[in-house]
Order: C-alpha cells, then sequence, then structure tokens
C-alpha cells in the first residue's frame, strides 16, 4: 500500500505538468502557424528591452499577449511545469514596425508579393508592415481597391500588415469618397508631391493637401507625404558627354537635388501651422517620409516641431549606409528617390537621428523585376528607382551604427515604438503587459556576408544595394502575435498573420 502511495506521488508531477500543458478549454496554436505551438510560455534572456529600460529576465506569454515581464532575480519558474526558452546574451526586444514598404500586391506580384515580402520581413525581425498604396494595381485610393488588398492579403501574410490609403487628386477633391477611404478602414494616407511613375497615383499639390487636412484632423489619422517638388527642370537629365555620363551616380544625382526637398517643405509648413492647438486642421498630423537631405529640409521641420507643428520625420537606412562618392558607375541597386546624397549629409542625418530631431526609421522597401533596374546597361536616368532592403533592415542599422554607440533602447524607439505611434498600433511597438506579442530575438555580435549562400527571402536578391554587403546582427527568432513564425531561416508553415485595418 506504501509503495503504491510513492509511486502516485511520483507520477503527480507528471500528471500536473500534462494538465498544465494541455489547457483543454483553450486550442494551442496550430503547428502550422507557429514553429512553438504552446499557447502558453515564456522566452528569457540577458537583454530584454522594455520601454523601462533594459533588463535581464523574462517574457511570459500567454494566448499571443505578454501577461507578465520579470526581472532575472525575482524570476521562479518551474520548467516542470511550463515551456521556457532561454535565449541567453541574445536580444529580446519588440518586433520591428515598417511604416513604409511597397508590397506591389495585387496586381505586381512578379515585383514582390505579400508571401514573399512577408517572409523576408518576418527573417528580417519586423513583424508588422504598413504597405504602401501604390506599386499595387489598382493603386489603393478608393474603398474598392482597399477591399482587393485585404482580399489579397488574407491567408498571405507571415506577419500582420496594415494599409496606408492613397491621397490623389479625385479623392482630395471629393470629402465623400475620403471618407470612405478612411471608414474602410486604412490606418492613413499617402500623397506624392511629385510625379509618382504610376499612372493610377497622380501627384498632388499643396492646395490638395490643404484640402484634405480638416478630414483627417477628424479622423485623427497621418497623412505622409512624399516631399519633394519639381523646380526649373522636368526632373530629367540628359547626358551631358555621350550615353556613358548617364553609368554616373552623379549624373542622376543633380536631376533631383537638396532644393527639391526643401521647396516642397517650405510649401508644407505653411499648412501644418493649422494642425497645432486651435487650428483649424488640429488632429490631423504631416509624417515627411524617406528623408535625405540633412541641411535646409531639415531644419526647416525641425522649427516647425519647436512652433507646435504636428509633423514627424522620417529617413532610411540607405540613407545612413552609402554615400553619393562611394556608388560604383553603372549600379543602379542605388538609385532611389529622393537620392543617396554625400558623406557629409550622411553623418548630418546620423547627428539628427541620435539627437531625436529625426523621429524614426522605415524601409521604404521598394523592389521591381531585376530588368527595370537595367543591371547591365547602369544607366541611372532610366534603370526604375528604388532600395530593395526589407529582410536587411536591422542588421544595416546596427551594423552602421555602432559606431555612432546606438542602443539597443534606440533601436526599439526609431523602429517600434514611434512607428506605431505614427500608424495608431495602440498594442503594438513594446515589450509590455498587455501588448501583442510581437518579438524578434537577434545576435548582436554575429557577423555574415549577405552573398549567394545567404538565404534570401525578398523575391529579387539581386537587385538590393546591400547584397555583397558583411552585416553584424543575426535574426534568431521571430514571433508574431505570439506565434514562432521564423526560427533560425525556417519559416512556419502557414501564413497566419493578419490584415489590420482602423477600427
Amino acid at each position: 500500500m506504501e509503495s503504491g502511495k510513492r509511486g502516485l506521488l511520483t507520477l503527480l508531477p507528471l500528471l500536473l505538468s500534462f494538465l498544465f500543458y494541455f489547457d483543454f478549454s483553450k486550442k494551442l496554436p496550430s503547428s502550422d502557424c507557429s514553429l512553438l505551438p504552446h499557447n502558453h510560455y515564456w522566452i528569457a534572456s540577458k537583454h530584454v528591452v522594455t520601454p523601462n529600460g533594459t533588463i535581464s529576465g523574462a517574457v511570459e506569454i500567454k494566448q499571443g499577449r505578454i501577461i507578465s515581464i520579470v526581472a532575472e532575480e525575482n524570476w521562479h519558474v518551474n520548467s516542470w511545469f511550463t515551456t521556457v526558452v532561454n535565449y541567453g546574451e541574445a536580444v529580446i526586444m519588440p518586433g520591428f514596425i515598417d511604416v513604409h514598404a511597397h508590397l506591389d500586391d495585387p496586381g505586381r506580384t512578379e515585383w514582390e508579393g505579400f508571401p514573399s515580402g512577408t517572409k523576408a520581413a518576418a527573417a528580417g525581425g519586423v513583424t508588422t508592415l504598413i504597405d504602401m498604396p501604390l506599386n499595387s494595381a489598382p493603386s489603393t485610393v478608393s474603398e474598392e481597391a482597399l477591399k482587393l488588398k485585404v482580399q489579397a492579403a488574407e491567408g498571405r501574410v507571415y506577419v500582420d500588415v496594415g494599409f496606408w490609403g492613397g491621397l490623389v487628386p479625385e479623392n482630395a477633391e471629393n470629402v465623400t469618397s475620403l471618407e470612405r477611404l478612411l471608414d474602410a478602414g486604412v490606418l492613413g494616407l499617402k500623397s506624392f508631391m511629385v510625379p509618382s511613375g504610376i499612372n493610377d497615383f497622380p501627384m498632388t499639390t499643396s492646395a490638395h493637401i490643404k484640402e484634405a487636412l480638416p478630414t483627417l484632423a477628424r479622423y485623427r489619422r497621418p497623412l505622409l507625404v512624399h516631399a519633394e517638388v519639381l523646380l526649373d527642370h522636368d526632373g530629367k537629365l540628359e547626358p551631358e558627354d555621350g550615353a556613358d555620363n548617364a553609368r554616373s551616380y552623379s549624373t542622376y544625382l543633380k536631376t533631383r537635388p537638396a532644393s527639391m526637398e526643401e521647396a516642397a517643405i517650405n510649401q508644407l509648413i505653411t499648412l501644418t501651422k493649422e494642425t497645432r492647438a486651435g487650428g483649424s486642421a488640429e488632429g490631423a498630423h504631416l509624417h515627411i517620409v524617406h528623408l535625405s537631405d540633412a541641411r535646409t529640409s531639415l531644419n526647416l521641420i525641425k522649427e516647425a516641431k519647436q512652433r507646435g507643428d504636428s509633423i514627424t520625420v522620417e529617413t532610411c537606412p540607405h540613407y545612413l549606409a552609402f554615400a553619393a562618392e562611394d556608388i560604383p558607375d553603372g549600379d543602379t541597386r542605388f538609385k532611389c528617390a529622393p537620392p543617396i546624397r554625400d558623406a557629409a549629409n550622411k553623418e548630418k542625418l546620423w547627428d539628427a537621428l541620435l539627437e531625436g530631431d529625426i523621429d524614426m526609421l522605415s524601409s521604404d522597401h521598394s523592389p521591381a523585376v531585376p530588368e527595370m533596374k537595367l543591371l547591365d546597361e547602369g544607366d541611372f536616368l532610366k534603370a526604375w528607382g528604388g532600395i530593395s532592403s526589407l529582410q536587411f533592415v536591422l542588421p544595416a542599422t546596427w551594423t552602421y551604427g555602432r559606431k555612432y554607440g546606438i542602443t539597443f533602447e534606440q533601436l526599439a524607439s526609431w523602429w517600434s515604438e514611434k512607428p506605431a505611434k505614427l500608424a495608431g498600433l495602440t498594442t503594438k511597438g513594446a515589450i509590455a503587459i498587455g501588448n501583442q506579442a510581437d518579438i524578434v530575438v537577434w545576435e548582436p555580435d554575429v557577423e555574415f556576408d549577405l552573398d549567394n549562400g545567404y538565404p534570401v527571402h525578398i523575391k529579387h536578391p539581386s537587385i538590393s544595394a546591400y547584397m555583397g554587403s558583411r552585416l553584424a546582427g543575426k535574426v534568431l527568432a521571430t514571433f508574431v502575435r505570439g506565434n514562432l513564425v521564423y526560427k533560425e531561416g525556417n519559416h512556419a508553415s502557414l501564413a497566419c498573420a493578419l490584415p489590420i485595418l482602423h477600427r
């Protein structure tokens, strides 16, 4: 009898462990959606980046949410009774939120597409993308076009994807059309002050933007602006000394001088004064995308902020990583708009980012089929512009930022916290209790070569300006809403992330 009791006591921990693992009232995540099929687990590390600083400790996740964060000295978990994944010295931080990506789906999936783009995002530690309204077909400038976009995303995204709508002359001048687009769930709007290169996404003037601001104010959603305007020339410059001149990056650079950004931002800050308290557009917010001019343009934005205007600005890793002087002749992988400027300007961008004058970072992932980059011709004037970078923004920011002493907390601010605020994602952007468990785990000291042997998930690796680089910062794991969607080169079998609509 006594031996029977002892046997039962021996089995009791195993029985309790079984009951803990199998909460019969709640279905476990499908193993097809997550590489860690548990609905309740802990992840631990010596470096957990929280809004209150980096701690050594653990994060408890249940049903896709963060339910507790515990410092190491206060953490007493019995691994018999729950799953613990200990990442040692690796960094656990909020997943990156990329507010500026072109996934080209539907309509131009040969350029990228939701499956390949979101796989690349997951492999790079990006847990949420906000998709731009152009380069897909049709452009997202109406309620009907947004519905097509959402349908294309459902069941095909490995990270969460929200959507910006497009502000174009047609809906800027039609309040009802604009309201229908906002009511359908776009997180905000995007406009171009120069020709976009896409026929169904025409440019807007400052008059169109002024017309739309009161509507955006009522909806409390931002307007993102590509801030360049054409000056005396038409944005093109013919070669001066024969066809080979078009292979020089300096030739392209002359076609888009910093004065184009300056002139656009000058126009915009005549409007942003209305976003101040008591203004006619109080509640509206302007956000300048992919700033490349760190001189006069940036000073205009700083002055507007000091006056109380509701305005923010982003730049991109390629403006922080590369300099015009170093771009080889004919290497059209580096063509983008606004262009990459000189090394002195790059240093000023870093200064502005570190001092808080630039608010956040984005990828401006803008792919195309390789033929459009004219890699063989190397013609900077005719090649399609755009930097393909989505999978590399974490290691690129870290690699080029280390010499400036950037911190994990700064990365979290630039890539998670502030992007979440811009997009209105109130339960994302920080490792905080109650937030969705959107998390990246990465190793800052591990270096790797972006060569043909490296697993790249963007559709056309050959067009990326980062290929051939040596970077530091290897992503080990990416969690989206608690699902482990990426782990050391492998993705979950199914795309179970969600489209995000403003409700």
